[in-house]
């Protein structure tokens, strides 16, 4: 589930805005003990994952050419398909890339209802024992 996003120019490295969340947010990782991150590997960087780490928030991404395999790493092939499922979903049936803002205060809120929309839609159908996670079909109309 996602519990924090941000929205920001891709002229920023990803990195600054994940290092800024916790800045916004500082109970992010206090009040969820065991906190996973999922990263590419354009996140390595043993300064990045320290200062991540003394917030509680632990980084499970793919190891280099030149790591050791790393601890929960065989765990991110299926995570890393379900977030590319649920972008799907999101582009497909909630229109993020049409989504019609036109500010970057009206872009937010419209992504960010999309998110929470699709996060809602997740955590219901997880409660209630639906077969698909994922999916809105029973949402839409």
């Amino acid at each position: 589930m996602p519990v924090t996003w941000a929205l920001a120019s891709p002229e920023i490295d990803e990195r600054q805005v994940l290092a800024a969340r916790p800045q916004a947010e500082p109970d992010l990782a206090a009040h969820r003990p065991g906190l996973l991150l999922t990263a590419d590997q354009g996140f390595a960087s043993k300064a990045f994952e320290a200062g991540l780490a003394e917030r509680g928030v632990t980084l499970p991404r793919p190891s280099s050419k030149r790591e050791k395999t790393r601890p929960a790493e065989h765990l991110l092939k299926g995570v890393r398909q379900l977030i590319e499922s649920v972008n799907d979903t999101l582009k497909g049936q909630l229109d993020l890339e049409r989504h019609g803002g036109r500010t970057a205060e009206g872009v937010t809120v419209r992504v960010g209802q999309r998110i929470l929309a699709m996060a809602a839609a997740i955590w219901h159908n997880h409660h209630t024992g639906a077969p698909v996670m994922k999916s809105l079909t029973a949402y839409d109309h």
